[in-house]
C-alpha cells in the first residue's frame, strides 16, 4: 500500500499458568476465558491482565488477581450507590460555591489534578500496569477510605451549608475517576458513569474527553496540610489497635503543636476525627502543660497527640486483670525456681532441658516486672 501499516507495535509477554509453564494442549493447562467471564466478569479478568504487569515481560495467570478485580469492582459499586443515596432525585449543581471547598475538598482534588497527570503520561508510555495501579490506589483508599469516610458528616447534616459541595465532588471525582480507569474495566466504569450526577456528561463515557489537569484546582499547600492530618489519625489508629480498645470507646485527645495553621486545622477538623479516630473531644495547645505523666502519646509530622489513659482503659478493671496476671506469673516463676533449685532434677536432666527451664525464669522474670510497672503506672491514675 506504500506506507507502513501500523506506526506503533506493542510486544507484550506471555500469559503463563500459576507455576510458570506455557499453556498448551498437551499438558491440559490452558484457562478458558469465558468461564473466567462467566464467573467474576469480564472486568476482573482484564485488571488481572494488566495489575503488576510490564511491558514485554510474561505473567503468571493467578486467580488472586481475578478476585482482587472482582473486589474492586464491589468497591466501585458500593461507593456510587451511596453517592447517588446521598443525592436528592433533582439535584443539580448550578448553586455551588467552590470558595466554600474545604480541606479535605482541596486534598481530593489536587490528588486527581495528579492522577490525571501520572495516569495519562504512564498510558503514553505504555506503562498500562503502572497506571492501573495508581488509579486504584486513588479510588480505593483516597476516595473510598478516605473522601466518602470524611465526607459523611457533611452528608447526613441537612443543615450543612458546604453540603452541596460535598454531593458536587463526590460526584465529580468518582467520574473522572471512572473515565481514568474506563481503558482498564470498561462495563462497571460505563455503568457507573450514566448513574452519576456530572454536569455536561456525554451519552457514554465511551465517546467523553479524555480528563485533563484542572488547572484551578491545584492545592498542593492543603495536601500537604490535610496529609499531616491523615497521619496524626493513623498514628491515633494505632495506639487504640495495640492497646486492644474498641472502636465504640471514644477518647479525648490534646494536640500539641507551635504551628497555629496546624492546631487550626485539628479544631476545624473535629467532625472527621470524631468519625475516623474515636475522638470523643479535643484541646490544642503550643506546649505539654497539664497533660498527665501516664498519657499515651503519637507524634505526627508538626507535632503531638496526647491520649489520657483513662480515656483508653478501664482502669479499675485493667488493674484488676493485672493483678491476676501477677499471681500467675508469681506461680510460674516459684515453680521453674523450684525445678531448678532440685539438686535431682539438675543432675538428671539434659542439658537442653535444664536451659530451656532457665529461659522460661529469665522470660516469667521479665514479664512479672513489666506487669508491676504497669500496675505502679495505672495506679498513679486512681
Amino acid at each position: 500500500m506504500g506506507k507502513a501499516p501500523f506506526d506503533t507495535v506493542l510486544i507484550h509477554g506471555l500469559v503463563r499458568d500459576s507455576q510458570g509453564r506455557k499453556m498448551s494442549k498437551s499438558l491440559g493447562n490452558g484457562i478458558d476465558p469465558l468461564e473466567i467471564i462467566a464467573q467474576s466478569g469480564a472486568d476482573s479478568l482484564r485488571f488481572a491482565l494488566v495489575t503488576g504487569n510490564a511491558p514485554g515481560n510474561d505473567q503468571r495467570f493467578q486467580q488472586d488477581k481475578i478476585d482482587m478485580g472482582r473486589n474492586f469492582s464491589n468497591k466501585i459499586w458500593n461507593a456510587m450507590k451511596f453517592v447517588l443515596m446521598n443525592c436528592e432525585d433533582d439535584l443539580e449543581f448550578s448553586g455551588v460555591d467552590e470558595s466554600k471547598f474545604t480541606l479535605e475538598d482541596k486534598w481530593i482534588l489536587n490528588k486527581l489534578n495528579n492522577l490525571i497527570a501520572e495516569a495519562s503520561s504512564n498510558i503514553e508510555n505504555y506503562d498500562y500496569g503502572v497506571a492501573l495501579s495508581k488509579i486504584v490506589d486513588f479510588i480505593w483508599e483516597n476516595y473510598c477510605d478516605w473522601y466518602i469516610e470524611i465526607a459523611k458528616s457533611r452528608l447526613f447534616d441537612k443543615e450543612c451549608p458546604t453540603r452541596l459541595e460535598a454531593q458536587y465532588l463526590l460526584n465529580k471525582v468518582l467520574g473522572i475517576s471512572m473515565q481514568l480507569l474506563h481503558p482498564f474495566m470498561p462495563f462497571i466504569t460505563e455503568e457507573v458513569y450514566r448513574n452519576l450526577v456530572i454536569d455536561g456528561k456525554s451519552d457514554s463515557i465511551m465517546i467523553s474527553d479524555w480528563p485533563t489537569v484542572l488547572e484551578d484546582y491545584k492545592f498542593d499547600a492543603e495536601e500537604k496540610m490535610m496529609n499531616t492530618l491523615m497521619d496524626a489519625i493513623r498514628s491515633i489508629r494505632n495506639i487504640r489497635s495495640e492497646m486492644g480498645v474498641a472502636p465504640s470507646r471514644k477518647a479525648h485527645i490534646i494536640v500539641v503543636t507551635e504551628n497555629a495553621s496546624i492546631a487550626d486545622m485539628f479544631e476545624n477538623g473535629k467532625a472527621f476525627l470524631e468519625r475516623l479516630a474515636s475522638v470523643s473531644s479535643l484541646e490544642t495547645q503550643s506546649d505539654k502543660s497539664g497533660i498527665p505523666a501516664t498519657a499515651v502519646a503519637c507524634v505526627f509530622a508538626g507535632g503531638e497527640v496526647y491520649i489520657p489513659l483513662g480515656d483508653l482503659i478501664d482502669i479499675d478493671k485493667e488493674l484488676e486483670r493485672l493483678s491476676k496476671e501477677k499471681d500467675n506469673l508469681q506461680k510460674e516463676i516459684d515453680r521453674v525456681n523450684g525445678k531448678l533449685s532440685n539438686e535431682a532434677f539438675v543432675s538428671k536432666a539434659p542439658e537442653k532441658v535444664i536451659n530451656a527451664e532457665k529461659e522460661k525464669q529469665a522470660k516469667y522474670i521479665e514479664m512479672y516486672k513489666g506487669v508491676e510497672e504497669r500496675i505502679a503506672m495505672l495506679s498513679k491514675e486512681q
